[in-house]
Parts: structure tokens; sequence; C-alpha cells
């Protein structure tokens, strides 16, 4: 009864009660859709706010502005580097399986408007809009909207502005601190309502698209998850070795957020939690504050190993031969398009329609309408690699700059050992 209390277990029974009640009454459970929704819409709330305050008070405890550049340009390296790792990953695992290959899809039977939604999102996806975008229209509206990049516009900017007050400054940093204290509170308060999202999001899932959908398209399923654990274990894995940490004992320290974040499909339900565990890590706040909301928009890992082995599936489902320099060029494309999509369920759909889009019409982007049904199931293995490799760098350019306490990270990651006679130790979500 004792385990039932921890939240980590309370989301894992959750997410196999929702799966079994879509599965049993797929009515029932696609109309639990509100639960997942509002889950989400509640951690949503508090985003803004907690990367702001994390950001500002971060930046100004550390006082230089030039250490705080380094971090930034550090991290955006690491950022292209490993996410086309990853894109060069899937495009291989794509050509050696070629999960398309033997559909034999027909182009004039496509579902053009089921994918019309997906086109036009995909319109507006050029480099110079999406740079235009980071600049909110207000202050006030970065907050208000929500936007990740619009809110660490602003707090970097306000960061160094209180950087510069000096003493001066010590009381409106002091004041954040404590409203960090009491955002991070209400966090507290919305986590324990995870189960309930799990368990809506998942019954959704389930009950409207269906376990039917998983055997057409298996084989592209089975790729995807297998390639992104791959990728994982270890690409990840050899990175975060070099770093000086056990992949496997940090991926045991976020577990709970892991699970909330396959139980809802969204890598952003989990993020105010990330930035929590980052720092008993023994992350410096400013490097947690910095990198981890900049990873939600460049370092999708899971995302760019989706991008490419979709883009390739459907052009091999079509019967669509593509040359090693289309493929690079798709590559090419896909180094700019992987940066625009957000951390939320569907916006690799977006970007992957705006990928096909650049190609001159070779592969019609209505092909994306072949693996509609399935795409939210993979959305869970996109969702989790993201989450995992922004935890990863963060710890990475943390060890980089010196400012990851490592003997705070080895207790934190150390394996806990049962209380004699006391059943389950507390979960981490707790």
């Amino acid at each position: 009864m004792r385990a039932l209390k921890n939240l980590y277990v309370q989301v894992l029974v959750a997410i196999v009660l929702g799966v079994l009640l879509g599965i049993l009454d797929p009515d029932l459970g696609a109309r639990m859709k509100p639960l997942g929704d509002g889950f989400i819409k509640l951690v949503k709330m508090v985003i803004a706010p907690v990367i702001f305050l994390s950001v500002v008070v971060g930046i100004a405890k550390m006082g230089d502005l030039k250490h705080v550049g380094k971090i930034g340009v550090k991290a955006l390296v690491y950022f292209e580097v490993v996410t086309t790792i990853a894109l060069v990953v899937g495009l291989v695992v794509a050509n050696v399986l070629a999960p398309g290959t033997g559909v034999h899809a027909n182009p004039a039977m496509l579902d053009s408007a089921s994918v019309a939604g997906y086109k036009t999102a995909a319109a507006g996806q050029t480099t110079t809009e999406f740079i235009l975008h980071v600049i909110p229209e207000t202050m006030v509206g970065a907050l208000a909207g929500g936007e990740l990049l619009q809110v660490l516009f602003v707090a970097l900017l306000f960061g160094v502005a209180l950087t510069q007050l000096g003493a001066r400054g010590h009381r409106v940093l002091h004041l954040f601190e404590e409203l960090s204290e009491a955002v991070f509170g209400v966090v507290a308060i919305l986590m324990r309502a995870a189960p309930i999202g799990a368990f809506g999001a998942m019954a959704f899932t389930i009950g409207k698209f269906g376990l039917g959908a998983l055997a057409s398209l298996g084989f592209l399923m089975v790729a995807v998850y297998m390639t992104c654990a791959m990728f994982v274990f270890v690409v990840l894995g050899l990175i975060a070795r070099l770093a000086g940490f056990s992949l496997w004992r940090f991926l045991v320290h976020i577990r709970g957020e892991l699970l909330l974040v396959l139980g809802t499909s969204s890598s952003e339900s989990a993020l105010p939690r990330l930035l929590d565990r980052l720092e008993e890590a023994g992350c410096d706040r400013a490097v947690v504050g910095l990198v981890v909301p900049t990873g939600y928009s460049f370092n999708l890992d899971g995302t760019c190993i989706y991008l490419t082995m979709a883009a390739l599936f459907v052009a091999q489902a079509l019967d669509i031969p593509l040359s090693l320099g289309e493929q690079l060029t798709l590559l090419g494309v896909l180094l700019l398009t992987s940066k625009g999509a957000a951390g939320v369920t569907g916006s690799g759909f977006i970007t992957l329609a705006a990928t096909l889009s650049a190609l001159n019409g070779k592969v019609p982007v209505e092909g994306v309408a072949l693996i509609l049904g399935v795409d939210r199931f993979m959305s869970e293995a996109r969702a989790i690699t993201n989450f995992i490799g922004n935890g990863v760098a963060t710890m990475v350019v943390a060890k980089w700059e010196g400012l990851r306490d490592d003997a705070k990270m080895h207790a934190a990651l150390a394996p806990r050992r049962l209380p004699a006679g006391n059943g389950v130790p507390d979960a981490p979500m707790d």
C-alpha cells in the first residue's frame, strides 16, 4: 500500500489503466481526452514563469556575462552536432530496414484533406519567420503566450539588465528567488494530478486510434522505437560516459518524469520537474535555465530520427526512389526545419510536411497521410528521446563549464537501497 502513495507508481498504474480502458471500451476511452489535455494545460500554465525566473536568477547570480555567453554558444554547438548525428542515424536505419518497401501506395488515393491543415502550418516555417517569431510583441506577451524561445529571449535580456544594476538589483533578485520557490510549489501541487492526466491521455490514444492501426504500419513503429532506443543507449550513453556519469543511473533518477512523458506524449509535461531534477544532480541553476528551454527547440533528437525515417518511409511507400544526392538534400533541409519543431504532440508531423514541401514536389506532401493513423503512437518515442537528450545535454554543458557539482551528482545518481522491512523507498516525483 505504501508504494501506491508514490506518484511514480501512481502514474505507472494510471498508464496501464488507460491502456486497458482504451482496449475494452474505445468510445469511453476516447472521451477521456479532456483529462489529458487539461493536465498538459495546467503544466504549460507554469512553464513560462518557471523558465523566466530560473534564467533570470541564474544569470544574476552568475554575474559574469561572458560566462553566460560561453554557455549559450557551447550549448548550441552541442545541439547542432548531436541532432545531426540523430538525423544521420535515422537516415541510415531507414535505408537499411526500408520500412516502406512493399506498401505500394497509390498517390491518387491519398487523403489530401486529412493533411491540409499540416500543409498550411508548414508553409509558415521559413527560417526568417522562425527568427522573427523569437521576438515577442511585448515583454508581457512572451510570458502570456508561453512560447519558450520568446520567454528565454526576454529572460536573457532581463537577467543581463539585472546583472548590470549591481548591488541595486539585489532586492529584485531576492524577490525573484522567493517567487521561484512559490512557483515550484505550484508545480508540486499540479503534479498530484499527473496520474489523472496520464490516464486520460493514454485512454484517448488507444481508444481513438485503436491497436488495429499498429498492425498495418507496425514495422515502421518498431523501426522508430528501436532506432530511438539505440540512439539513447549507444550515442547518448557514450556521451554520458565521456562526461563522467552513468546514463542508466541518470534515467533512474528521472524515471518518474519519463513515465509522465510516456503517459502524456508530451515532453513539456515534465519540463518543470526536469529543471528541478537536474539541479538535484549537481547542475548549476544558470546552466539548467539556459540549456533546457533552448534545447526544447534546438535539441530534438527523437524528432530528428522520426523525421528522416518518416520522410523515407513515405517515399518508399509511394515507390519513389531517392538518390544519394536527394537524401543529402533532405538531410540539409531537416537541419533547418527540425529546429522549428516544438516539444509538443503533433509538431513533428507539421515539420515533416514542411520538409517534404522543400523537395520540389518529388515526394507529394499528401503522402504523410499514410502515417497519420500511427503518428500519435510514435510521439511517445520522440518525446522521451527529446526529453532524455536535453537532460544529457545539460549535464554535459555543465561539466564543460565547471558548473556541475560531481559530489552532489554522484549522491543523487547513486543506487538507493531499500530500507529493511519498509518496502519501496520514496520515488523521485514525490
